[in-house]
């Protein structure tokens, strides 16, 4: 799979047209204004999986917080 065809789902995300600050909250921040940007997109899965697979350990992907990415995580290694 080339790397077009990996992370195509990005050209359709409802995050193109946000603020990318609000994806990355000061810490102990929820987030929240991301979660809604997320909850209405059509690649929501995709940009899930995207983070849990490289691990990235900042911001909100996929409606889902760093923290609550880590508990994942740890949940699906258990």
């Amino acid at each position: 799979m080339t790397e077009t065809q990996e992370h195509g789902w990005r050209e359709n995300a409802n995050c193109l047209d946000a603020d990318p600050e609000i994806f990355f909250p000061i810490a102990g921040g929820n987030g929240l204004d991301a979660k809604k940007v997320c909850a209405r997109c059509t690649v929501l899965d995709e940009c899930l999986q995207y983070a849990l697979q490289h691990q990235v350990e900042d911001g909100v992907w996929g409606g889902v917080s760093a923290v609550e990415r880590e508990r994942m995580r740890k949940r699906m290694a258990a």
